[in-house]
């Protein structure tokens, strides 16, 4: 076996153990099971097939990705600019003997430090690396997420692409690098695709749940079978993470760390409270990074991004291929939702009103006592309000009762979702205006009024241009 076939198989080994540390104590679920086995099945095929290196080195996708040409690595986002940049010499990233150059590409990316959450799940490409004393250290805007890991010469990456949605890169952190920045879809979606290991599903970010021992091996998922997200209640989440900030009364499963299973029949006994600072309450060194947190309203937001940053993308790469499945042309350039077939109306109208219904709030957990963190995280994710004449804004924060202050993501401005093809935006904005006007479009729990939600309706209506039509039709 030549030394390069055995690389890739060692990649591909390493992200089965994961998955299986994962989802140990879940492995009865058929699904889980058959993702395993066909992913062993796929690599020893590879082998006794005689694929070449290159060949196993090519991910097994779906034809959405091919249709897309994902694998062909993406031509245009914030990475890829900045590789230019640092090729160029334009930019240089200063290093330092503590992080590398974490702290410079953190600034030079727009990502503040104060999003720092810290995670001890051994669920990363540096697996061995993560530990409880050593946890990973997670960094986020609205397009890019970064992942530092102490004592390790990379750094993951995660950019959102307005094509292909997340895309994966390392970031050489050894000193005097000209590598920057490299590809890393290969390793990262034998992990990352929404189906598991085989394939067939969409690239995703993730984000989960799971109470671990104190040999940092999972005992008890709570995520389930997806991601922890806006609907997961919050006394099942933030297994495998530190959490910093008030909760009052209201627990969840961070900075838990068990002795055995059994401890779960005693979980409340474990669980760690309004932790002011991590090493101080002799949970964790936190000198070895940029901030002593691991914020707990950086997490809810995290997981509410996440969430809507994954239907767009799953949109992106099923809206093309779905009704082509089913023989349904949808002619080229169209703009508008009734220009559609019918037929293809009903093939992808589902999957729009998903995007409407978690973009709004639809059956989000509600909070049971006040939620409070960083200042400064909180701070900086104000900084880039968009302001109505009232001066509200969809990015004001609730932290009594739920998260936001009104029923409608933020995200409706980003880059992701403005680049949905046409008739998918004309569909989405036309079903904003009509829930958020008052009409019961999605069964489901609502947290906010209908004079919060045609607040919301008019703040949209006020900072974006290209909504403003939908509601003067109404």
């Amino acid at each position: 076996m030549s030394g390069i076939m055995l690389k890739y198989l060692i990649i591909y080994v390493k992200c089965i153990i994961k998955m299986l540390n994962i989802f140990r104590f879940r492995l009865v679920e058929t699904v889980m099971k058959i993702n395993c086995q066909l992913v062993l099945t796929t690599v020893f095929v590879f082998l006794l097939a005689g694929f070449t290196p290159d060949g196993m080195a090519q991910y097994s996708s779906s034809d959405a990705y091919t249709l897309l040409g994902y694998g062909s690595g993406a031509e245009r986002n914030n990475i890829t600019d900045l590789q230019q940049k640092l090729q160029s010499g334009e930019i240089e990233l200063e290093y330092n003997s503590e992080r590398g150059y974490l702290d410079n590409l953190l600034q030079v990316l727009d990502i503040d430090p104060d999003s720092q959450m810290l995670v001890f799940s051994a669920t990363s490409l540096q697996n061995k690396l993560i530990t409880p004393e050593k946890p990973r250290g997670l960094y986020f805007n609205s397009k890019t997420y970064i992942g530092y890991v102490q004592n390790s010469n990379i750094v993951e990456v995660i950019t959102t692409d307005n094509k292909f949605g997340p895309v994966f890169y390392t970031f050489d952190n050894t000193r005097g690098t000209k590598k920057y920045f490299e590809y890393a879809d290969q390793q990262c979606l034998v992990c990352h695709d929404s189906q598991g290991t085989v394939g067939d599903g969409v690239p995703m970010l993730m984000a989960l749940s799971s109470v671990y021992n104190d040999r940092n091996i999972p005992i008890k998922n709570y995520s389930g079978v997806g991601n922890v997200g806006d609907q997961t209640p919050i006394e099942d989440r933030w297994g495998g993470w530190y959490v910093t900030g008030r909760h009052g009364v209201q627990p969840h499963l961070g900075n838990v760390l068990l002795e055995d299973a059994k401890d779960l029949e005693n979980l409340d006994d474990y669980r760690v409270w309004n932790v002011e600072n991590l090493q101080k309450a002799g949970l964790v060194d936190t000198s070895p990074y940029p901030k002593e947190t691991s914020d707990i309203v950086a997490l809810m937001v995290l997981e509410h991004q996440i969430t809507i940053q994954n239907q767009i993308t799953y949109i992106k790469f099923k809206a093309p291929v779905v009704p082509k499945r089913r023989g349904i042309e949808i002619p080229e350039n169209v703009k508008s939702w009734a220009d559609l077939p019918e037929p293809a109306q009903k093939a992808l109208s589902r999957m729009m009103d998903k995007l409407v219904s978690q973009m709004v709030f639809v059956d989000a957990a509600d909070l049971t006592s006040r939620i409070s963190g960083s200042q400064a995280f909180v701070d900086g994710f104000l900084a880039e309000r968009k302001q109505d004449p009232s001066g509200r804004s969809l990015r004001d924060l609730d932290l009594r009762n739920r998260l936001f202050k009104y029923p409608l993501s933020y995200l409706i401005y980003s880059d992701e979702f403005t680049s949905l093809p046409p008739y998918a935006k004309d569909y989405i904005y036309q079903q904003l205006a009509r829930y958020l006007n008052g009409e019961e479009l999605f069964e489901g729990h609502s947290q906010f009024t209908l004079e919060e939600r045609k607040a919301a309706l008019d703040i949209l209506s006020a900072t974006e241009p290209a909504f403003a039509p939908y509601k003067d039709h109404l």
